[in-house]
């Protein structure tokens, strides 16, 4: 085990992209272990058994959706409608980043794409109003996280096809935490906004009658709303499979593109052609990993560990926390998707092994990965923010300001750890 990871740690320390330090070190450990040509022959045939599945579909559908939201440019369009709502509440512009993160989640799935939507928007709003950088640039990021732990999330079905989980129970089983974590940020947000105004000074908004509110939001919202429904609803009532409900939400997604007026070739293109880099990018990690996995079964490596941990007079609790600390370490210097390739055909044998519900792991598991986004010195929301950020933004100032949001998603993975029925409810609903 010391041998093959620290192997892995060198290749990804030399620079070298992480699906290429998979793809090296696989074909090292088959030659030298599965005895030379043949090893490789079985390499490739464990490739393509790995990504010719019908449960990685969603991949690439989610991330489409995104991209189509993200270049036909509708999302600015909510977020008008969303500030139509709040009004005179302590720390308007922060609740409203949270409420527009949460939003664009659904409709997005991706984390950079909407901490770079919502700090172009509304970080020079929040200049011009006088609003200090902790509750400026923290609340952006961390609503932008959020996008990881509500559906379409592309980064759950990955996490369910390399740990061989239920696409669809865990998709639906993200849902509330996801709502928690938001609720913790609007709650920590308007409390400290009413205890030290001076973070977000009030000013005078503009009146919107009711009737000008409801109009904007069935035409601005109501659809997108059903997009949502033609994504998870399809999937918890069981009209459709994950994959099929994929399909039906790209396709609802781009037919309320065109009603909007908002789809047309070069956005096409754009978004067809940036989803397919993502997902090559996404298979060729999963194909790597995958045969990563076997290498760790083959020489015994995953088999000794598990052997190893449940020998210990642990209770199995404590295991699951030392299993996240080694995330939350992991994280400083890793992206979610390279923590998932290392992390999980470790830890799948143990969490099978310890009987842990699979779906309530996989949950703990995304919020971890969540928080690795915005965990300083290398997390990526951080690198995204400071580009989006005024010129006069360090990289300090950025960490100062989501360092609490950070204490934020711990509590949230506490709270699902010690009460699994919040990672589990919904999926027991399901049709």
């Amino acid at each position: 085990m010391l041998l093959i990871v620290g192997a892995f740690l060198f290749l990804l320390a030399t620079g070298m992209p992480i699906a290429f330090c998979f793809l090296v070190l696989n074909i090292l450990g088959v030659y030298f272990f599965w005895g030379g040509t043949g090893g490789l022959e079985h390499l490739t045939i464990s490739i393509y058994a790995s990504l010719a599945t019908f449960k990685l579909l969603p991949v690439p559908l989610f991330v489409l959706m995104g991209e189509v939201m993200f270049q036909s440019g509708i999302a600015s369009v909510m977020l008008d409608t969303i500030d139509k709502w709040i009004t005179r509440l302590p720390g308007r512009l922060g609740l409203m980043a949270v409420a527009g993160g949460a939003l664009l989640a659904t409709l997005t799935g991706t984390s950079i794409a909407s901490v770079a939507l919502l700090g172009n928007i509304l970080l020079p709003q929040m200049e011009k109003r006088g609003y200090k950088k902790p509750m400026a640039i923290g609340p952006i990021i961390a609503s932008g996280g959020i996008a990881m732990m509500i559906p379409p999330s592309a980064l759950a079905v990955l996490l369910c096809a390399i740990g061989e989980i239920s696409v669809g129970r865990v998709l639906i089983a993200i849902i509330l935490p996801g709502l928690i974590m938001a609720a913790l940020y609007a709650s920590y947000i308007a409390i400290r906004c009413k205890l030290q105004p001076s973070l977000a000074p009030a000013y005078e908004v503009g009146y919107t009658s009711l009737s000008d509110k409801l109009k904007a939001t069935v035409r601005d919202i109501f659809p997108l709303a059903f997009i949502i429904f033609m994504v998870i609803g399809v999937i918890f009532f069981g009209i459709a499979s994950p994959s099929e409900g994929a399909a039906t939400g790209a396709l609802a997604t781009v037919v309320v593109c065109m009603c909007y007026g908002r789809l047309n070739w070069v956005v096409f293109r754009k978004s067809v052609e940036s989803t397919i880099r993502i997902t090559v990018m996404m298979f060729m990690i999963i194909a790597g990993s995958t045969a990563f996995s076997q290498i760790l079964a083959y020489t015994g490596a995953s088999a000794g560990m598990i052997e190893m941990l449940v020998g210990f007079e642990m209770r199995p609790l404590f295991i699951l926390m030392m299993m996240q600390f080694i995330l939350i370490i992991l994280g400083t210097f890793m992206d979610p998707v390279s923590m998932m390739m290392l992390s999980l055909p470790v830890f799948m044998p143990i969490v099978k092994a310890l009987q842990f519900n699979q779906v309530w792991f996989a949950v703990i598991m995304l919020i971890n990965l969540e928080l690795a986004t915005k965990t300083p010195p290398f997390g990526m929301l951080l690198f995204v923010m400071k580009g989006v950020a005024p010129p006069d933004t360090t990289m300090g100032d950025i960490i100062k300001a989501e360092f609490p949001f950070l204490l934020l998603d711990l509590a949230a993975m506490i709270l699902v750890m010690v009460f699994p029925i919040l990672a589990l409810w919904l999926p027991g609903m399901m049709f």
